[in-house]
């Protein structure tokens, strides 16, 4: 193998890439018109220029190969995503006599489908969620397959991934709506709406196994991480290992994900799912374990593996295509540390979780010590809907698992995304939350801990204090930035600083006064003395003689600072007058392109706060608008259907 073609984009492209050129391996990336200036796209070897700025360039098979056989490359690698797990892709590439790095093309099939996995692994005895599989897609017969699985129940689509095509069903009332919603998600995201029931596990944690076979007939497990912080079925936060497990349970998952490798002669990266249900025990305490699918690529979750283990997978993928044997043995794979991954995305985390587009007009990453960050984007690009919105992946290893924690929150905290909407803030607050921070996880955490998730309303003294640090800091030049913890007051500034802080319409007033290498403060209590010193963004004090250190970032006359985890915005000026009378126009507009599946409420309705308003699809996903405030709709603009632009009036509200 001398040249490589990566089919894919954005940061798994750019990770393909510093592995095959360590391994001295010529890279061709392939890109879009929206990518022509992504890093990726300069740090490959040689670089085509393949179609307009949407997925079908990524999608179109044909011309990928072909560019491939243009530029000379005798490999291609998928990546994640796109044609990945794509077996007539497999097949084409290697019909065209090109190294494929992946699977076998028959495994990748039975694979592909939910259904004909599950009875793939049924006949290799690995236990698979109780449900229903068939081929009958009638309503009448998924209705019946309902009533005899019981509820509440889960409905998938058989071609799903990533949380499309997937409803959870409380009761038989509801069954018809979920079940339309889910083959309507199927037939626009796979081209396939069929479905497959299975009983809900009410207590879920999602744990996964990474794989890897050769064509040799070997196979090995790197063991398990931990993806069980989701929203809408999507990971947030992975881990490795998981936390919590027995070694036994550790052994029999191992066990139970190569068995299912060998079942289907499986050889590349590979990723068993498991399903572990909290409610049913064994009797050794270990809960139930079920198969719930195999990805049969390389998981975007990938760095925490390689982290604990030592190996680089990409290395393992190349090696496995060109007819080496695996790397290492079982018997050689040991578990080092610990490892959190958290997926920074462009959007509203406030606002429904929406995506958020626009230009990264800074983009800076937290560093230290066991941090790794992944990403496709740097600060000048732009972020829209044509794509997923992943800004990037923030990686922190620890030698124990409370140590990666707080690496990982440290290194969220000093992460700067401006110029969109960011979920950072949430990351940090949900990697610092007790609960995760004690290993309590499973798949409804986050809607379990939503109010303790969400942003702070009370600003703590220490908050207050770095903010006023940072406006007396702002004034002393960068190489004397710890001025006041090393040699004392100098260069004239003046002798007392006075600082109005607003967070909404109360009003903080801080007098701070040079007092020897300190600064003594009036206005909080129990805050009297402290020494300040400042490397950025990054501020240190000591109030009451214990050391802290927080990420401060003025813009404009907001000031916003992030500590431990938690991140509050205060104002450096009287907020405006309709402000403080809570005035609100009270409109919704459209936070994306899309179009309108369901409109919900009309003209003279009254709603409450989390009342759903409409539906709304864009990115191939349902995205549901709702009522921020109380109030009643004064105006409704839109109907089922609708075809919408990105801020388009929606609907009215008059509040109250």
């Amino acid at each position: 193998m001398k040249k490589l073609l990566i089919a894919n984009r954005g940061e798994i492209a750019r990770r393909i890439i510093r592995t095959a050129h360590a391994m001295q391996i010529e890279t061709v990336a392939i890109y879009s018109d929206a990518d022509a200036a992504s890093p990726y796209v300069r740090e490959a070897t040689q670089a085509v220029a393949i179609g307009l700025a949407d997925a079908r360039p990524y999608l179109d098979s044909a011309a990928i190969i072909a560019a491939a056989r243009r530029t000379g490359a005798d490999a291609i690698h998928p990546g994640y995503g796109f044609l990945s797990e794509n077996a007539d892709f497999a097949r084409d590439v290697r019909k065209a006599g090109l190294i494929f790095i992946g699977p076998p093309e028959a495994a990748m099939r039975v694979m592909a489908l939910k259904d004909s996995a599950k009875a793939a692994m049924k006949k290799a005895g690995v236990p698979i969620t109780p449900g229903y599989q068939g081929n009958d897609q009638s309503l009448v017969r998924l209705q019946r397959a309902a009533d005899g699985v019981g509820f509440p129940l889960l409905i998938k689509a058989v071609a799903g991934g990533g949380g499309k095509g997937m409803r959870s069903v409380a009761s038989a009332g509801d069954f018809q709506d979920a079940l339309m919603a889910a083959q309507r998600e199927g037939e626009a995201s796979f081209g396939n709406p069929a479905v497959l029931l299975e009983k809900l596990i009410t207590r879920p944690r999602h744990v996964e196994v990474q794989v890897f076979g050769d064509a040799h007939g070997n196979a090995v497990h790197l063991f398990e991480r931990d993806c069980s912080l989701q929203r809408r079925h999507q990971k947030v936060i992975e881990e490795a290992p998981a936390p919590g497990l027995s070694e036994r349970l550790r052994h029999t998952l191992g066990v139970a994900a190569v068995t299912a490798a060998h079942a289907i002669g499986y050889h590349s990266a590979g990723t068993v799912e498991f399903i572990l249900d909290l409610d049913q025990t064994d009797e050794h305490g270990d809960p139930a374990f079920y198969f719930m699918e195999m990805n049969t690529r390389l998981q975007v979750e990938h760095p925490v593996t390689e982290a604990i283990t030592g190996h680089d997978l990409v290395e393992w993928q190349i090696r496995v295509a060109r007819g080496e044997m695996l790397p290492a043995h079982q018997d050689a794979l040991a578990i080092t540390g610990h490892a959190v991954e958290a997926r920074l995305y462009a959007e509203d985390a406030e606002g429904g979780f929406l995506p958020s587009t626009g230009t990264l007009t800074r983009l800076e990453f937290g560093a230290g010590e066991g941090i790794r960050i992944d990403t496709g984007v740097e600060t000048g690009s732009r972020i829209g809907l044509d794509y997923d919105p992943m800004i990037a992946k923030v990686i922190a290893w620890g030698e124990s698992r409370d140590q990666a924690i707080d690496r990982l929150v440290a290194a969220l905290d000093g992460t700067i995304v401006q110029g969109l909407k960011s979920n950072r803030a949430f990351l940090a607050r949900l990697a610092d939350h007790r609960a995760f921070r004690a290993g309590e996880v499973d798949t409804g955490f986050i809607g379990r801990h939503a109010e303790a998730l969400a942003p702070a309303e009370s600003v703590p003294d220490t908050a207050l204090l770095l903010a006023a640090l940072s406006q007396v800091l702002a004034l002393v030049p960068a190489a004397d930035a710890g001025i006041f913890a090393r040699s004392g007051f100098r260069l004239n500034l003046p002798t007392e600083y006075s600082i109005r802080l607003w967070n909404g319409t109360a009003l903080h007033s801080l007098v701070l006064r040079p007092h020897g290498d300190r600064l003594r403060i009036a206005g909080l209590d129990g805050i009297a003395e402290v020494s300040a010193a400042r490397h950025g963004s990054s501020i240190t004090t000591d109030p009451g003689g214990k050391l802290l250190t927080g990420t401060v970032i003025t813009t404009g006359d907001e000031i916003e600072i992030r500590l431990a985890g938690q991140t509050w915005r205060l104002g450096l000026r009287a907020p405006r007058k309709d402000a403080v009378a809570g005035i609100s126009d009270g409109r919704i507009i459209a936070p994306m392109p899309g179009r309108v599946l369901a409109v919900d409420v009309e003209t003279g309705q009254i709603v409450a706060p989390g009342d759903r308003l409409l539906v709304l699809e864009a990115m191939k996903m349902e995205h549901r608008i709702t009522a921020r405030s109380a109030g009643t709709i004064s105006a409704v603009h839109i109907t089922t259907g609708d075809q919408v632009a990105d801020g388009m009036l929606l609907v009215e509200i008059i509040a109250g």
